[in-house]
């Protein structure tokens, strides 16, 4: 599995560097008060429900009211950081909904595509088996497969088909194998893609791209990191959040695990 952060919501400047006199400010909000970008549209966008103020003034007019000072709950941070915690915790986080982030998600098996896409706030553009040839002489090699650590690590030995033993791996590759062998058949029928890949399994792996608000990743982690998900989801949201954290640090103890 590989997932890359392609894009995240970043500040359009030449709104904010302008002040609400009409006066040109060379600097960003990131130099003036050291936030992200991130953090400069959740404040517009909460105080913009609670304010008087335009929603293109309230950076201007606000930022050092939140950015620059200590958070008066007295947990740590500015009190922008009071305000995010106020707001997750009251539950008004359709405020959040204004930070998105697109990633590439590479390798992923169609057991993972089938459950992440019951997170409906996702947009999705995934790989098709109808348009891309998954042949064996095709520029594909043939269909990849993901392999569960479970059968990768498995001691126990098999007798299937024959009065040898085998390794769950080896039965595992076998059937790989065969699917493959099957797929090709049917294509060389003259059976098309698009009817040939039913016989490709849920381990066939497929590419995405994905994109979400803050809000709806903060969801997708505490019910896809908890225990009771599977490892390669698990894996997934672990994954994505930490590349949201990376260009995002304040986010990182709203991202629950379940």
């Amino acid at each position: 599995m590989n997932v890359k952060l392609l894009a995240h919501t970043q500040l359009v400047e030449d709104i904010f560097l302008i002040d609400k006199t009409g006066n040109l400010d060379w600097e960003t909000p990131h130099e003036r008060w050291n936030c992200t970008d991130g953090q400069t549209i959740a404040l517009t966008a909460i105080r913009t429900c609670y304010s008087h103020l335009e929603p293109s003034e309230i950076v201007e007019t606000e930022a050092g009211k939140y950015f620059g000072k200590a958070a008066s709950d007295g947990k740590g941070g500015t009190d922008a950081d009071r305000l995010m915690r106020h707001i997750i915790n009251s539950g008004h986080t359709s405020t959040l909904e204004h930070l998105t982030y697109t990633f590439a998600i590479e390798g992923v098996s169609r057991s993972l595509l089938a459950q992440i896409t019951r997170h409906r706030h996702f947009s999705f553009s995934v790989q098709s088996q109808r348009y891309n040839k998954l042949e064996s002489d095709s520029k594909s090699g043939g269909f990849d497969h993901v392999v569960p650590d479970s059968v990768e690590n498995c001691k126990k030995r098999i007798s299937i088909f024959d009065d040898f033993s085998h390794s769950a791996r080896d039965v595992y590759n076998e059937a790989m194998e065969h699917i493959q062998q099957a797929y090709d058949t049917l294509r060389e029928a003259g059976v098309p893609a698009e009817d040939a890949r039913f016989v490709l399994p849920n381990a066939a792996t497929c590419n995405l791209v994905l994109t979400g608000n803050l809000r709806s990743f903060l969801d997708f982690h505490i019910k896809r990191s908890a225990k009771g998900a599977q490892w390669e989801i698990r894996e997934l949201s672990d994954l994505i959040k930490n590349a949201i954290v990376e260009v995002e640090p304040w986010t990182e103890n709203f991202f629950i695990t379940g």
